[in-house]
């Protein structure tokens, strides 16, 4: 069994795609609107990991040419067209940095940029890093991404927009002789190709014409070994004979706002009600309120709701600094709380991330200990001054559940379980980004100068869930973090065995590497033997049974070799599961216990006796042992009287909240009944 004792431990050593092209189609416009682009099957797989949102569409004004959040245009009266979206439908407005890449891209394959000074709207899709549909005048241009492989930008058109740059350009170009023949998804020989521009270089993205059919391929080879080629020289992606044009009306900012005005006043009114109806309860009338401040878009537009609500009672912003924030952030969230003469309490990580990045490594999307460091220990900071005065406080909070697929099922209010004593409201919950910009634009809020730069999120300018095109920017804006930071890692992956193209290519974000990931390394050769040796498994206690601060007792811990996602797969068991990815903590509930783990490997029970805090830490620690060394036998799916219990595709044990803590599954183990006779 494992030992109790501090000090003492149990532990067994053990070891341990890129997304083709869509296709789009248009359909008629006396028909219902566009239509979404296809996804490919890789890319349907990837969908289900996102946040999937009902309100996945948008509509445009084709006589104002503007995008509109409901169907009718409040400048003209008419009705829009619906343009559906592809998921999360977290559609949001062009950056001036985004623009410039998307010109650039523009005119080094075609040599002509067709937009212009249109209002151009980006619809974020799956993919290994940055990925946006291209929206303008309400057709579906194309697709701008960021590429691993490259680690650079990528233009690819849509059917819509190789119809529109067939107007202008002859360049990246292959004329087919006319034929009935099908061709989308077609390969095609020499013998079919009655012209080939001269600048197409094998694997480029190139525009197609047969007949009056417009669509766009993949170049096979170069255009000069065209003629010599024993086989296909590109392949069709897709193609049809639908008429696009873009629309002559160049509209501004201000124009999208006035059509969408009446909408924006709608919303901005909803939440503000929200904010009331929560704060004056007769409850809540005399609580502190407070708006997380992070210096980011969503929170900017929650602190200015909330003092719009809430005129006649004292609200503050807390801006809890990490330590490796951006330095436009905080300027900006001390500079925007100034001039608008609002109370800042800001919050400095007590314990800097360097000073403990060398004994955890770099934080991963699956390891994220320097947010329980950096964010957890100077909010629960924060909330003890607001708690000084009052047994509850109310943040108001500007999570959104489109921005990912943990935040997809937030309630109007929650208590915070990782955070005691706050009440936490989400008045934008159901907002998409676009209209966060428009109520922006509405107010003409100043807001953080990074999202002119190409950051769709603002935050610690290394974090792990940043993507590698904003990780590529920060280079650009401050060489000096960059550098910094990259020494880390480079010496990292020397003394782990990992070479500088793992670094380079962003693979440190992950402890384990998702099977994408995994996938781009074999494709680019890249070694990753460094980083699939497991750490041994291991259970200590750390700080024995004492007193805690908040009653009943407490015991600390650590696991190692463990991961996040296995732990969370069987924690039914001990209670009722919440997960911050954010925070990197699972925090596990019952009637007598609390249960915290963190991606860092503490762990820290809580129970309102000692006998409870020894059993519950005990079992806890018989439940990451078996989860670790399952090995998917399945005895305990029969053990299990309620058929809580599946095996994933890995033939991992997982256990649903139908669980009722029989315990009947672990008397089954095999795992557990003969632990103690395992190395220790």
């Amino acid at each position: 069994m494992v030992s109790m004792k501090k000090g003492r431990s149990f532990s067994n050593t053990s070891a341990k795609p890129h997304l083709k092209s869509a296709g789009y189609s248009m359909a008629d416009k006396s028909g219902s609107g566009t239509k979404m682009p296809r996804h490919s099957h890789d890319q349907k797989k990837q969908v289900q990991r996102y946040a999937t949102n009902e309100k996945d569409y948008i509509f445009w004004c084709e006589d104002c040419n503007v995008p509109l959040i409901e169907k009718g245009c409040s400048t003209c009266g008419k009705d829009g067209i619906k343009i559906d979206l592809s998921q999360p439908a977290d559609v949001r407005f062009c950056s001036p940095h985004e623009r410039s890449i998307l010109h650039g891209m523009l005119l080094s394959s075609f040599d002509y940029d067709p937009l212009g000074e249109k209002v151009i709207l980006l619809n974020k899709i799956p993919g290994d890093d940055k990925a946006d549909e291209v929206i303008v005048d309400g057709l579906f241009f194309g697709i701008l991404r960021f590429d691993m492989q490259r680690m650079g930008y990528v233009f690819e058109p849509s059917v819509s927009g190789a119809s529109i740059l067939l107007e202008y350009t002859s360049l990246k170009t292959v004329i087919l002789k006319k034929n009935s023949r099908h061709l989308n998804g077609k390969k095609v020989n020499y013998d079919q190709v009655e012209s080939i521009s001269s600048d197409v270089r094998i694997n480029d993205i190139i525009l197609v014409k047969s007949g009056n059919l417009k669509g766009f391929g993949v170049a096979y080879c170069d255009a000069k070994d065209a003629a010599s080629v024993d086989g296909p020289v590109l392949r069709v992606r897709k193609i049809d004979s639908q008429q696009v044009s873009l629309n002559t009306k160049i509209s501004t900012m201000n124009d999208v706002v006035a059509a969408n005005v009446v909408h924006i006043r709608s919303i901005g009114k909803n939440a503000i009600n929200t904010i009331k109806g929560i704060a004056n309860q007769k409850d809540h009338k005399d609580l502190p309120v407070n708006v997380s401040f992070s210096g980011g878009k969503d929170s900017l537009v929650v602190l200015d709701l909330t003092l719009s609500a809430l005129k006649n009672r004292k609200v503050q912003a807390f801006f809890l600094n990490t330590g490796i924030e951006f330095p436009e952030t905080v300027e900006f969230a001390h500079n925007y709380c100034r001039d608008n003469n609002i109370e800042l309490i800001e919050k400095k990580a007590e314990s800097d991330f360097w000073d403990n990045v060398d004994v955890f490594g770099p934080p991963a999307k699956d390891f994220r200990w320097c947010c329980k460091i950096c964010k957890l220990a100077p909010a629960n900071a924060a909330i003890e001054e607001c708690l000084e005065k009052a047994a509850t406080c109310i943040t108001v909070d500007g999570k959104r559940r489109y921005e990912s697929f943990s935040r997809a099922s937030i309630s109007t209010s929650e208590t915070n379980p990782f955070v005691p004593g706050q009440l936490n409201l989400f008045p934008i919950k159901d907002w998409k980004a676009i209209e966060v910009w428009l109520y922006i634009y509405w107010r003409k809020l100043p807001y953080n100068p990074l999202y002119n730069m190409g950051f769709e999120r603002v935050g610690c300018y290394l974090c792990p869930a940043a993507l590698s095109a904003e990780y590529q920017r920060l280079k650009e804006l401050h060489p000096e973090l960059y550098e910094r930071w990259e020494s880390f890692l480079r010496q990292w992956a020397r003394t782990n065995g990992l070479s500088e193209k793992f670094i380079e290519h962003g693979l440190w974000r992950w402890k384990e590497l998702p099977p994408k990931m995994v996938k781009l390394c074999e494709e680019m050769g890249i070694s990753v033997s460094g980083r699939e040796v497991a750490s041994p498994f291991s259970i200590e206690v750390t700080s024995g049974i004492s007193p805690c601060r908040a009653g009943g007792y407490s015991i600390e811990g650590s696991v190692q070799g463990l991961s996040m996602k296995k732990a969370g797969n069987i924690m039914n068991i001990i209670g009722k599961p919440s997960f911050s990815e954010e925070l990197g903590l699972l925090l596990v509930k019952n009637t007598s216990s609390t249960v915290k783990l963190f991606s860092s490997g503490s762990i820290v029970v809580n129970a309102d006796n000692r006998e409870e805090a020894d059993r519950q830490f005990a079992e806890l620690s018989r439940q990451l042992l078996r989860i670790h060394m399952c090995t998917g036998c399945g005895i305990c799916l029969n053990a299990c009287p309620v058929k809580a219990i599946i095996l994933d595709g890995a033939k991992r044990v997982e256990i649903s909240e139908k669980c009722i803590r029989c315990g009947k599954c672990t008397d089954s183990c095999v795992i557990v009944r003969y632990s103690g006779k395992m190395n220790a």
